[in-house]
């Protein structure tokens, strides 16, 4: 069955990095857009970034534009975030999701398979 599994969260001082990674499997990886949602303390769940399945478009929030790069390694079956230059307000649960088909969207209602999350604190 498919398995998205996150890993890489953590607390981090204002202005630091973290590196996410979801590690896929079950189902052709190559083949689908993926994608990184967040759901921060009392809000909605949201996205953050997008990329196709073979990396050659990428899609983000505007709230994270200049700051995180989202990559993937379609030979491992990994997706991954890089967080620079992080705020209080990136703290969130953070979800890897799996896009239902090629098409790059930003809803969620277009992502399949979901991750359990993993956590981001920014504070200082």
């Amino acid at each position: 069955q498919v398995q998205l599994v996150e890993s890489g969260g953590g607390l981090a001082h204002p202005g630091g990095s973290l590196r996410l990674s979801c590690a896929a499997s079950g189902f052709t990886f190559e083949s689908f857009t993926m994608g990184w949602f967040r759901q921060g303390p009392e809000k909605d769940r949201e996205f953050v970034a997008g990329i196709s399945y073979l990396g050659g478009r990428i899609d983000y929030a505007d709230s994270v534009k200049g700051r995180f790069t989202i990559s993937r390694d379609n030979a491992k079956n990994t997706l991954n975030l890089q967080m620079n230059s992080l705020k209080p307000e990136d703290t969130a649960l953070y979800h890897c999701a799996k896009g239902e088909s090629v098409i790059m969207s930003q809803a969620q209602s277009d992502y399949d398979y979901w991750g359990q999350g993993t956590q981001v604190t920014i504070s200082s």
